[in-house]
């Protein structure tokens, strides 16, 4: 067993010389394997060794025993221990993802390489957990030998080769009663599965645990494959490998408010990169919201409301994300974003109504198929101000000026837009 940790520590480069090593130790046969396995390497490994034990008191008075045993075995080598403790409750996921959280918030917190006892059995447990619950191929990577300062050195190591070990070196350890309930999905795994395929082959855990090990490097070169800066237009995902498209929006739902997206996550930000409609957008968990902008997909900000104002000239007015001019002309000015006009009473500032009408120099259209024409986004259209005046529709940002509105000869006035910052943003 010491010769395959010590492998698997230099193959997976785990350790540099000084380090500081911290071994979480439960009490449990796997735990005191890999404490004293590292006890037997720390001079030729050049590192400094400690423990680190939780209670979580969820087994009274043998909770309280298996820390007393960690305190005299890390006495009986002169280990230093590090010593905490916490009442846990069941969360949303359950109460062993809850027991593990606590722990693993305290071993985080504690400076040095965290190394856990997880073994091939481990591992081979933890891929078929995910297979019933439904995975890819990051799931079939099983238990990640490196995760930041966690380090999981035995990930080669069967149980069977623990228990050898533990013989050999005279070690005792304690058992943990809630490993018998089949309470766990794991536990039934364990008690129930392993049995039966171990009569299949008797080195199917050894087997799952390398055929993980290989398909996480896979994982690992498709992921960097599907990195990128700016999230690549609709049709390059469209042409991408799904392997590589999957990932990438993975990647792009995280960053953006997603914390943990599952498959049906990615399969309904696909469904966005294959709509016909180039408006389409779909929720997601967080409050996120994922819009198609015809070749872009982006995550929708929520934009104040505002209403119709007059617009003063010369003036300007505050709009969510633009400020509006108006000031009289010194040339005549046509463009999406500045146009000139002859105004007939006040300058209103609205938002598109049913039936508004635009002419523009190929011909009129309703101003809903200007925008479509346009590729603006349905979301964003009721945001875009319509400038109008007691005789119609002058013009209309991002679009242009009415033609029939159009000033043809000074004086007259111009009407500005100039994008801004929104608050938040």
């Amino acid at each position: 067993m010491l010769n395959k940790l010590r492998c698997f520590l230099r193959e997976q480069k785990m350790l540099q010389p000084g380090d500081r090593v911290i071994c979480a130790v439960s009490g449990g046969a796997d735990s005191v394997a890999l404490l004293f396995a590292m006890y037997l390497l720390k001079e030729k490994e050049q590192i400094t060794l400690e423990a680190a034990h939780f209670n979580h008191h969820l087994r009274g008075d043998e909770s309280d025993r298996d820390e007393a045993f960690v305190r005299s075995l890390c006495h009986q080598f002169d280990i230093p221990l590090h010593l905490d403790q916490g009442s846990v409750t069941a969360g949303k996921k359950g109460l062993e993802a809850a027991a593990r959280d606590a722990r693993y918030a305290f071993l985080k917190s504690l400076p040095g390489k965290i190394a856990t006892a997880h073994t091939a059995d481990d591992n081979a447990e933890t891929v078929l957990m995910h297979l019933i619950r439904g995975t890819g191929l990051k799931g079939l990577g099983g238990i990640s030998p490196i995760q930041g300062n966690v380090i999981r050195p035995m990930l080669t190591i069967t149980r069977l080769e623990v228990e050898d070990f533990l013989k050999e070196w005279n070690l005792s350890h304690v058992e943990d009663s809630s490993n018998g309930s089949d309470v766990f999905l794991r536990n039934r795994i364990r008690h129930h599965m392993m049995p039966l395929l171990r009569q299949e082959n008797p080195r199917i855990s050894e087997n799952l645990s390398q055929m993980a090990l290989r398909l996480r490097e896979d994982e690992k070169q498709l992921a960097k494959l599907s990195q990128f800066d700016q999230l690549p237009d609709v049709s390059q995902l469209a042409a991408m490998p799904r392997s590589q498209r999957s990932r990438i929006l993975e990647t792009f739902l995280k960053r953006n408010g997603v914390k943990e997206p599952e498959q049906t996550h990615i399969s309904l930000a696909e469904s966005l990169v294959f709509s016909e409609n180039p408006s389409a957008r779909a929720a997601f968990p967080g409050g996120v919201t994922l819009s198609r902008k015809y070749e872009r997909l982006v995550v929708l900000q929520e934009v104040p409301n505002w209403e119709s104002c007059v617009l003063p000239c010369p003036g300007e007015v505050e709009l969510p994300g633009l400020r509006v001019t108006c000031f009289p002309a010194s040339s005549l000015v046509q463009t999406a974003d500045c146009f000139t006009v002859h105004p007939q009473g006040e300058i209103l500032l609205r938002q598109r109504q049913c039936g508004d009408v635009l002419r523009r120099p190929g011909g009129s259209k309703p101003l809903k198929k200007l925008f479509i024409d346009y590729k603006i986004p349905a979301a964003q259209r009721q945001q875009i101000p319509v400038v109008c005046d007691e005789a119609g529709i002058l013009g209309v940002y991002s679009i242009g000026v009415h033609c029939d509105r159009a000033a043809a000869s000074l004086p007259a006035v111009t009407i500005c837009f100039q994008k801004t910052e929104r608050k938040g943003e």
